[in-house]
This record gives structure tokens, sequence and C-alpha cells, in this order.
């Protein structure tokens, strides 16, 4: 198994993604494992005084705030994916803390007999959290000398025995000290149940008791993986992909039951049968926050098998699920089935992104350039071609992310951007520059959209101050266009000629394609106006029979995705028909994601030529099939992607 390679799992479509959710209102999930309460105190110093028993200042909470954590918020996880029933099976404290974490479970969905009290050598385990500006002091943690009873051990299992009964999965969660787990005599017990109960589905979640339910299926993280062959990981560190699948592999031969191996935001394997399918991650372009994002997947992927889909459809799920909980900031999220809807049927999966980060590792054509990541299908039979326009034929905008971050900037400081502290000043620089590194590509008018959360989210200028993403677009708009105009009035005084605004070798190219036979179209994230203006301006418009497209200000409406989804409704699906050509991750990953040749363009657009390196690895990750820095060897390039000879199709 260990030299099993990975397969990449198909990305399901958002029917498939839909039928799947539809079906976990039929889910019923018992979560057994370590029931926790979060507890947030916000201090505030302001109302401090001495105390008159110790002379210490006090510390005074002007605001509290619970939330269920641990198995805890596995289960407020299926309940917001609308699992049919819920049962947790528990220890609690009789104490403060735990009558709290029961009033937070209490919903239709869950049933609670599973939760037992122990009054003796049991607190709740809770982890008090004090914050002070924002600030978190030392935690305050509970329940780290808990000893289970010989009483309340047996009254668990005679609960969870008769649970069994309703269940179809049972999710065992083990992540604190002083857990149920602890026992030895509980983890034997446990054992002889899941052997009793063959034809229930167990998964297991714990930081170091998986050799302790070998038969069940195994959720690990790469550090889990790692530690249970042996090998501990110092924080930060990663493990290759060939390594970790090899360890991970290992695990499977020597417990004999199925493995999720999730990686955070580069996804996760699935160890089944004699396959190991790899799970592209989910590319967010904001901040995010991975708080919770294990719990989410895990409690999505127990739902979804107790709905009697497949592991790996479930953990793809799963996958998405966690992205979305990620993007909630400051929280520990749960995911709606709406909410994993919405982001798996649109979501930009990172592709290889080992590759993406290793430039030593690519494998070029022979003689050439022309970075090679997938060979090409022998059904390849190109009849239809997508440009992107900016940055792949046309440097017209050349520099527009150099106007773009200062425009940001001013708007997400407002009034303070020029006495706003150094700190804060390259703090909102650094989100700005990453906001514009991960949607590069994707249309203006979204990036907008963007900019408005980023400029909530630093809280420095006033809702009432707010613009809408469309005045924004204009503000940007006016100074890209003064950009723009000034290198079309050089180009009709005949200071410049079209060579200089367009990438080395594309628009003969383009010329080729034509006189081929193969129908072109350009589709662009940039106002439909504009690059209708910019291609005949640059005179190749008229080469563009299939059309020129851009945006139209609708942000549910991306020219890119449509012209795509157009062209294979003409072409009846004939996939092996279409290749596209862009320097941005839209046109490559829409392309990809219909089963169509993508080739990445990683353009300088400065020199018009050669290879701009900050582009290859969102390439990579978008899942083109090839790259190349322009079209200088376009006659290779055409070999390669099998168009027949020159001049003669």
């Amino acid at each position: 198994m260990s030299a099993t390679p990975l397969q990449p799992f198909d990305i399901l479509e958002r029917t498939e993604i839909a039928s799947i959710l539809d079906k976990l209102s039929m889910a019923s999930v018992a979560v057994v494992g370590d029931f926790c309460l979060d507890v947030y105190w916000t201090i505030d110093p302001s109302a401090s005084e001495d105390s008159v028993e110790t002379g210490l200042r006090t510390q005074p909470v002007r605001q509290q705030r619970y939330s269920p954590g641990g198995a805890g918020n596995v289960v407020a996880n299926l309940v917001a994916l609308g699992a049919h029933r819920i049962y947790p099976v528990g220890i609690l404290g009789e104490d403060p803390f735990g009558r709290e974490l029961r009033r937070l479970l209490e919903h239709p969905s869950v049933d609670q007999r599973g939760l037992i009290s122990q009054a003796e050598s049991w607190a709740t385990h809770s982890y008090v959290k004090p914050y002070v500006d924002s600030r978190e002091l030392n935690r305050i943690d509970h329940g780290n000398f808990n000893r289970l009873s010989a009483e309340t051990r047996r009254e668990f299992f005679e609960r969870l025995e008769e649970i069994l009964e309703k269940v179809s999965v049972v999710l065992i969660n083990h992540q604190v000290i002083g857990s149920v787990h602890d026992d030895e005599a509980f983890r034997s017990a446990l054992r002889e149940i899941m052997e009793r109960h063959p034809s229930v589905c167990f998964v297991v979640d714990s930081r170091k008791y998986h050799e302790a339910y070998a038969s069940a299926v195994h959720k690990l993280n790469e550090a889990e993986v790692m530690r249970s062959c042996g090998i501990s990981l110092e924080p930060g560190d990663s493990v290759p992909v060939e390594e970790l699948a090899q360890r991970a592999g290992e695990l499977y031969q020597r417990w004999g039951s199925p493995l999720v191996v999730t990686r955070g935001d580069r996804g996760c394997f699935v160890f089944s049968s004699d396959v190991v399918w790899q799970i592209f991650g989910v590319q967010l372009p904001g901040r995010i926050d991975p708080v919770g994002a294990g719990d989410t997947f895990v409690a999505t992927l127990a739902a979804i098998l107790s709905s009697g889909v497949n592991l790996a459809a479930a953990a793809f799920v799963a996958n998405v699920a966690a992205a979305v909980t990620a993007q909630k900031l400051f929280q520990t999220g749960t995911a709606s089935p709406g909410e994993v809807l919405a982001l798996g049927a649109n979501a930009d999966f990172s592709y290889h992104p080992e590759l993406s980060e290793s430039p030593h590792r690519a494998r070029y054509l022979d003689g050439t350039e022309i970075e090679v990541i997938t060979e090409p299908s022998p059904a390849l039979n190109i009849r239809h071609a997508i440009f992107d326009h900016d940055g792949t034929i046309s440097t017209l905008r050349e520099g527009w992310e150099q106007i773009m971050e200062p425009m940001m900037i001013k708007a997400v400081l407002g009034e303070h951007f020029h006495d706003a502290e150094e700190v804060v000043f390259h703090r909102a620089q650094h989100r700005v520059r990453e906001f514009i590194e991960r949607t590069t590509g994707i249309q203006t008018i979204a990036q907008m959209h963007g900019l408005v959360d980023l400029i909530r989210e630093f809280g420095m200028v006033p809702e009432e101050a707010l613009l809408t993403p469309a005045e924004y677009k204009a503000v940007y708009n006016t100074d890209l266009q003064a950009l723009v105009d000034r290198r079309l009035e050089k180009l009709d005084r005949g200071e410049l000629e079209i060579s200089d605004f367009t990438i080395k070798g594309a628009v003969a190219f383009l010329h080729a394609l034509k006189q081929a036979g193969v129908r072109l179209y350009l589709a662009s994230g940039t106002d439909e106006a504009d690059v209708k203006i910019e291609a005949a301006r640059l005179g190749y418009a008229d080469l563009f029979d299939g059309g020129i497209y851009g945006s139209v200000g609708q942000i549910t409406k991306d020219a890119k995705r449509m012209v795509i989804e157009r062209i294979l409704r003409e072409v009846g699906g004939a996939f092996e028909q279409l290749v596209a050509f862009g320097d941005g991750p839209v046109e490559i990953r829409e392309t990809n994601r219909r089963g169509s040749y993508a080739v990445g363009i990683a353009s300088d657009e400065k020199r018009r030529f050669g290879t701009n390196i900050d582009k290859r690895p969102r390439l990579v990750r978008a899942g083109a099939h090839a790259i190349i820095p322009d079209f200088s060897q376009w006659p290779s390039l055409w070999s390669f992607l099998r168009l027949g000879s020159i001049g003669e199709r």
C-alpha cells in the first residue's frame, strides 16, 4: 500500500453535492468522547479594585461567552448540518459548567440520554480564556485531573449499548488531558462494544489512541500520522507528500482499516480498499481561521457515512464543509448544508500544492520552456480555444496591481490613511497584497465585494461612509483607465507599436489558430466594452469569431465561466475539443474542472517575454496542465497540442 500512487478524486458537481447533503436529514450519529465548554471572559481593568481579602487587584469581567468545545462542538456541527438524530455520549461534572454545556446542547435533534454526570473526581472539561484588550491571557483549564469511577463506566456503556440500536455511525472523539479514553478499562470496554456491533461504522478522531481502536475508520492529521509512526514534528513542520502517503500506507496496513488524512488547505487523502484517493484542498480568497474546521470535517464525514455514501465522496464534501468553517473568523464555527453547497458548487480547488511550491520539480518538453504537468489526452482534438486577455495577449493593463493596491489601502484606512500608526498601515498593506494575490483573475466587481469585507474587517471606516462595490470599482477603473489611455495615445502617435503591448508570439499564434479553423473566444474579467475597444486597437478583435466577452458588472455572471459552459453545450460536452490559455486562475480552473485542457501563461508583462515566477504557483494550484512563459515557442506548443501541421489543417 505504501507504494500505491495517489489517485485524484473527481470534483463532484453541484447536483452530486446537493444529493449527498439532502441525505443528511436521515443521519443518526452517536458522538462518544470529550465534551468540553469553551469559556471567554472579557476583562475590563477600568472597574478593578484592591481586594479587601488579599490586597491584590481584581480582574473584573465585563462580558462572558460560552460555547461547546471538543465533542460538544462536533454535536453543534451535526446540528448545523441538519442530522436527524444526534446522541452525545460522555461524562460531565455536577458543576455550573456542566449545566451550561447541557443547556447549550439542547436541540430537538439532540438526545442527551448518553450524557452522564459524575459527582466526585470529575470536573466538566472547561477552558477559560481571559482577554484584556483582545489579548488572551493564560488559559485556565478544568478537568485535567479527572478519574472515571467504575460505577460511571458501567452506566456509560449501558447507555451506549442502548443508543447503538438507534444509530449507524459512532464518532469516537478524544482530544484532552483527563479524557475518558485515558482510562484503560474504558478503552477495553469500547473495543469490545465495537467487536459486538460490526454493522455499526465507528470513526475515530483521536490525538493519541488510534492504536486502541484499530478497527475503526481513522481520521488523522499530518502530525498524528507521523506520531503514530513514532516520528515527532515541531510546530510549523511540513511533511513531503510522498513521505506522508507512505507513512499513512503503513498505518493502513497495520490497522487494516480505512484512513482519512486531513492536510488543511491542501485537502486530504483517503486510504480505502486498494485505492488512495487525493482530494484537493479549497483555495479561499480572504482571511481564514482554522479553529473548529477539524470538528466540522469529522462531523460532516460521520453524518454522510451514516447516510450510506462512500468514504471518498464523504471526505470530499467534508473537506468543503471544513473550508466553510475556516472562513468564519474569531469563532468556533459550523457549516450548514446551504453554505456547503454554495462553496462546493463554485469552489476554487488547489491542485498539486507541492509542485506549485517546488519549481525544481518542474518537467519540461524537450528543448523548450513548456512545462508539462499533465500530458494531453490522445483524444485531444482542438476545435475551440479560449483566451484570457490581460497578461495573456495584451499588456496594456500591465501594472494594474500597483494601482489597485494603494486604492484599496486608502479605502481600508479611510480618513486615517495619512495618520495611521505604522504597524496598522503595514498590516493593511499586507492584507491587501494577500487579497490581490488570491483574487487575481476574477472579475473586478468580485474583488470590490471582497474589498468591502476587508474594510469592515479593519473597522476604521464607519458603516455609513462605506461605498458600494460598484462605486469602489469606479474609483479603481478611473485610475487604471488613465494609464491605459496614455499608452494608447503613444500607440496612436506611432511612438510605440502593437508588439510593445502584446505578449511575444501571441498575435502570430492567434493568426495560425484562425487559419487552422479553430474558433477563438476572448474572455476577460475586465469590463466587456473596454476589452472590445482594446482588442480592436491592438488589431486582433476580428480574429475572435466566437466572440469577445467581459464583465457586465454582475458578480454572478462570470464571463469566463459562461463562455466555457456555452462552448461545451455547443459541442455536446466534447471536452476534448476545447483548450484555454490564461495567466490567471479563473480560466484555468474552470477549464480543468470541466475536463478540458488548460495552458497557463506565466508571463512577465513588463518585458513581454520570459517567466514571471510569481505567476507559476497560482497557475499550478489552479490546475494548469501545461505552463508557458509566452508564445515565442508556439510552433512547439502547436505540435504538443496535436494541432497538426502548421497551415495545413
